[in-house]
């Protein structure tokens, strides 16, 4: 696991926008894990979630990094550079 890229740079101290998935919750959905973008706070469902909308946070803000919101876990991602980050 990688412990930096050129992104880190770009993290922020950031409160997370709900207590799910903000987008899941607004239609109603469900989701299987959540990542934190560490730009703006984001709450976002995981890939292996049906609307995977951390990733589409990413594609329409172009903010490079999640992090998990599991218990427990304390990795992040960077989507430009595909790593995984020791955070």
């Amino acid at each position: 696991m990688a412990t930096s890229c050129p992104h880190v740079s770009g993290i922020h101290p950031v409160k997370p926008s709900a207590k799910g998935c903000e987008d899941c919750l607004k239609i109603g959905d469900s989701w299987v894990h959540l990542r934190l973008c560490l730009s703006c706070g984001h709450v976002g469902c995981c890939d292996s979630s049906k609307n995977k909308h951390a990733t589409k946070h990413f594609r329409s803000s172009r903010h490079p990094i999640v992090r998990s919101l599991e218990p427990g876990e304390a990795w992040g991602w960077c989507y430009v550079d595909e790593v995984m980050l020791d955070l």
